[in-house]
């Protein structure tokens, strides 16, 4: 163990710094600053071509400026963000999507981080998106998955995004998907994708993602989670976590119990059976093996046909949510509908209407407006 010699420090005082004694007034300063020279200024707002060649060249604070572009709600911000995607799409497709899910505390971000560094030094360029649970109560998100993956978010090779879930399905933000792409036009060929984990309707998650993992966990009552069957029939591989120490014992007995499981449900992706695998994301054993095994996946679907089809339906299943999301958007935008709405309200609260005829009026006030608007248009254009 290596001795530290410790001395009570002397402040002096050297011109308008405070600094202690010892130490050059200029250690960990930036030197541009040291030296009198003034820093570049960044710029505040970024064009199209700005975004679109800074993204190119896999420039990391452009590629966030671009994701708050395209998580910004503001419809300005929308239309230049569809724009930017638009000139980068050439660009993206290229990676291996990655989905991660289990309950929380079955150490879901310390084995990405380990699963990542690992893919780092075999010379991937790895992108997370980590999605933070949203508070129902307080609309906000931490947002600490920097915090929790503290060695890979230093690395030049890795990207970390840590995104709230904004109350959607899955614990996916509504803008992973195009945030997905971002990252692959920078440059990253492995993206991971780090869900809530609520162990509910994560079919977001798999709408999203080439290969989709289960974490779960052995003792800490997590067996439970097997019995659900709808999210391991999601799962393309199961991988047992803290399988060290004295509980790679009680893990490998878990993993018996999750291969008997299987047997019984339809595998997630056609022509591959679905395993557990015992891992462990603190002593970074089983991590090798389970790349192996993505790999293998990724060969296997890419011969068979599987992969591409895979990607064509998730492109359609986000238009499909795209038109969901517009409509629903224009609906309770709409004035007729935000005036009528208060009333309608009250009389179903007060039982003068069910639900359902409160939809049907709804719904046809809405047609005839959208109608009348049509007509409007067509007399200007006549």
């Amino acid at each position: 163990m290596e001795n530290y010699t410790t001395t009570t420090p002397e402040w002096a005082v050297q011109g308008n710094q405070k600094v202690m004694s010892g130490i050059n007034a200029t250690d960990g300063i930036n030197p541009d600053l040291a030296s009198g020279r003034s820093k570049p200024k960044r710029k505040m707002v970024l064009s199209e071509d700005d975004y679109v060649e800074g993204v190119s060249r896999g420039d990391r604070m452009t590629l966030s400026r671009a994701i708050t572009l395209i998580e910004s709600n503001s419809p300005k911000h929308f239309q230049k963000a569809q724009r930017v995607l638009q000139r980068l799409l050439p660009r993206t497709g290229n990676a291996l999507r990655i989905g991660f899910t289990g309950v929380p505390g079955a150490g879901k971000s310390t084995m990405i981080e380990s699963f990542g560094n690992m893919l780092c030094d075999m010379g991937h360029r790895v992108a997370v998106l980590a999605v933070d649970p949203t508070s129902s109560v307080t609309k906000g998100s931490i947002l600490g998955d920097k915090t929790r993956m503290g060695t890979l978010s230093r690395r030049p090779e890795a990207f970390i995004r840590p995104s709230p879930a904004g109350g959607t399905l899955g614990g996916v933000a509504r803008k992973s998907r195009e945030t997905m792409l971002m990252c692959e036009a920078a440059g990253y060929d492995v993206i991971i994708i780090e869900t809530v984990g609520v162990g509910q309707s994560e079919t977001t998650v798999r709408s999203m993602v080439d290969f989709f993992l289960l974490v779960v966990l052995t003792g800490a009552g997590d067996d439970l989670q097997g019995i659900k069957k709808g999210i391991m029939e999601l799962a393309d591989a199961i991988v047992i976590n803290k399988a060290d120490g004295d509980n790679l014992v009680k893990a490998r007995v878990t993993r018996g119990e999750y291969e008997r499981m299987i047997e019984y449900i339809r595998p997630a992706t056609e022509g591959w059976p679905t395993h557990a695998y015992l891992a462990s994301a603190l002593e970074k054993t089983g991590l090798k093996e389970l790349w192996e095994v993505i790999q293998i996946f990724q060969k296997r679907t890419m011969e068979s046909g599987v992969f591409k089809r895979r990607r064509d339906s998730q492109l359609l299943d986000w238009m499909h949510s795209m038109i969901d999301e517009h409509l629903h958007n224009l609906f309770f935008e709409d004035a007729v509908i935000t005036g009528r709405m208060p009333e309608v309200r009250d009389a179903v609260l007060r039982g003068r209407i069910s639900p359902t005829q409160a939809v049907a009026e709804l719904i046809g006030m809405f047609d005839i407006k959208r109608a009348a608007d049509r007509q409007v248009t067509l007399f200007r254009k006549d």
